[in-house]
């Protein structure tokens, strides 16, 4: 069962991020790696490294008008996705700050002088200490976990002067994480659905194994991951590993912008397969961001999941949800054709339940 993450932890997760005591307007609050970020009031330029920190950041402030740049795949998913719709501004900004290994380009950061530059924290000193001689403000971020996406979100809360919006966002994120936990564990382990989610399919077979956020959000939905018996993180295997473990659902990764079902239905090695067979093959939505990952949008993913991996019993209402929350996060609802894209329903459609989400 997934860890349990609850609205009690509210306060928890908005302390790490909350102002200590400082001058009248300052801001001071403690990054993910326990380093002391300081900025004489709210961060108004905005830099993000990290790729689904950009889009995280406009749904916290609900305007493009902090994010000065950002990475060019976060870039990308704004472009294939809604939100370059919803904010055009967004398809425009610089996104040739970071090389190879997210090194940064420091020349062209100094060129949109940000206030605050996030940057992982989990990949060495060597991506963070140009940024810092060179005087910029950085705040190091970790990745992977729901506990994690809280935290973004209550650290980009404090540094862009919303914590309000951040409290309101974290409320409706551990208010759906009750719901799904109370539901999944209702489910009996011979019910959940032998599951597989691939992080690559065309370049590789790459799946998602324990301590994965698809593991967490494959058991929170009801289903059974067959990748975490014996694989940690992401993992390349081969056809004979996926035909062994006979997957009854196959999700695919947003980010092979390519990649359909079809890709898997028509494949001669998997044609015996159970999610072949019985046509469950989804890929994975993408709205503001890609639903893969941790990031705002994930209350929305969990409900998308649990609903395919027990269509006899959905959640509802899930299109609704999407305007709502959308009108939330970006201060604009999309209309039935815009929910149709974000589902992917042209792909998805050929594939079991489908119809559940179709207007």
């Amino acid at each position: 069962m997934p860890r349990r993450y609850n609205r009690l932890l509210l306060p928890f997760f908005l302390g790490l991020a909350t102002a200590l005591p400082a001058l009248a307007d300052e801001i001071t609050f403690t990054d993910q790696f326990g380093r002391d970020v300081s900025l004489p009031g709210p961060a108004e330029r905005l830099a993000t490294i990290p790729i689904p920190a950009a889009s995280m950041a406009v749904a916290v402030t609900g305007t493009p008008e902090p994010i000065v740049a950002m990475h060019r795949l976060s870039q990308t998913a704004i472009v294939e996705g809604i939100l370059g719709e919803i904010f055009p501004g967004l398809r425009d900004i610089p996104s040739d700050i970071v090389g190879e290994g997210f090194m940064p380009n420091v020349e062209a950061l100094l060129t949109v002088d940000p206030d605050l530059v996030l940057q992982w924290g989990t990949r060495g000193p060597d991506i963070v200490q140009p940024l810092e001689a060179a005087g910029f403000t950085v705040a190091t971020l970790q990745y992977g976990s729901e506990e994690d996406a809280a935290q973004w979100i209550a650290m980009l809360g404090t540094a862009l002067g919303q914590e309000d919006r951040a409290t309101m966002i974290l409320d409706w994120r551990f208010g759906a994480l009750d719901t799904m936990q109370a539901r999944a564990a209702g489910i009996a382990a011979e019910d959940r659905p032998r599951t597989l989610y691939f992080l690559r399919y065309l370049s590789s077979l790459r799946v998602a194994g324990e301590g994965t956020y698809n593991d967490f959000w494959i058991e929170l939905g009801g289903g059974d991951n067959v990748a975490d018996e014996g694989f940690q993180g992401f993992n390349d295997v081969n056809a004979e590993q996926i035909i062994a473990w006979d997957p009854e659902v196959i999700f695919l990764n947003g980010f092979e912008e390519a990649l359909t079902p079809d890709d898997v239905y028509s494949n001669p090695l998997f044609a015996d397969i159970s999610a072949v067979t019985n046509r469950r093959v989804y890929k994975l939505p993408i709205g503001g961001y890609r639903w893969d990952p941790p990031n705002q949008e994930s209350p929305l993913t969990w409900a998308w999941v649990a609903s395919l991996l027990h269509p006899d019993r959905p959640v509802a209402g899930l299109r609704d949800d999407i305007s709502a929350r959308y009108e939330m996060l970006y201060g604009q609802a999309p209309d039935d054709q815009e929910i149709d894209a974000i589902l992917r329903v042209d792909i998805n459609g050929v594939s079991a339940a489908y119809e559940q989400f179709l207007r």
